[in-house]
């Protein structure tokens, strides 16, 4: 794997990856590179609402990769069944918009992504290349798919395969790219990046979560 600038030609032979995240449904005007695979590490709406899905599935219509592999975000919160299954109880006035969905609203939102493929702690081979994508973040101010440092995502780390050559996850692994200055902290994930440094070892390691 080598990263080259986003108007540099494509040299024979080789695959090229467009790596993205966190558009969080401002795809518009976006002026995306040349490639021939597209990652984007989730977070592509704002809370998950259907419609949202919809529109980032139609600007996925439009972009010319071949292939375009997807993961969710803490902002995906719909896809998060264990999560939209609690909302009521623990918060229902802090995502009004989400709270007034019907389950019959969301309960098969991952299929309105009809033009990309959607990992979910799962994987797929595409030009050679094996691909794991997992949506897990440490608790961060309880959004979609957090769960408690230690164990509980270790667990979810566990499920990585070793002999993958690219990892999408949501979040850093402590340390890279996690500095939230308001927060006055890393946020990024130690067993995560235990994960990937002793055991995994993929080739790529694709993942976005913190903007600043």
């Amino acid at each position: 794997v080598e990263p080259i600038p986003y108007d540099a030609p494509k040299p024979a032979g080789h695959t090229r990856f467009v790596c993205v995240s966190d558009t969080h449904s401002r795809t518009d005007g976006i002026q995306m590179p040349y490639g021939d695979v597209l990652l984007h590490t989730g977070d592509f709406t704002e809370l998950g609402l259907p419609s949202e899905v919809k529109k980032f599935n139609d600007w996925l219509g439009n972009l010319p990769y071949e292939y375009k592999v997807v993961i969710a975000g803490n902002h995906e919160l719909t896809f998060d069944k264990d999560f939209m299954a609690d909302l009521v109880k623990q918060d229902y006035y802090r995502f009004p918009s989400v709270s007034k969905l019907r389950p019959e609203d969301f309960d098969n939102v991952q299929s309105l992504l009809t033009n990309c493929i959607y990992l979910q702690d799962s994987e797929v081979t595409i030009k050679g290349f094996r691909i794991y994508g997992t949506p897990w973040t440490p608790w961060f101010n309880g959004w979609g798919f957090n769960l408690p440092r230690g164990q509980s995502l270790l667990d979810k780390w566990n499920q990585i395969p070793e002999d993958i050559d690219i990892l999408m996850t949501h979040g850093p692994p402590l340390g890279f790219r996690d500095w939230v200055p308001k927060e006055l902290q890393r946020v990024g994930c130690v067993e995560l990046l235990n994960t990937v440094q002793r055991r995994v070892r993929p080739k790529l390691h694709v993942y976005g979560g913190i903007h600043e």
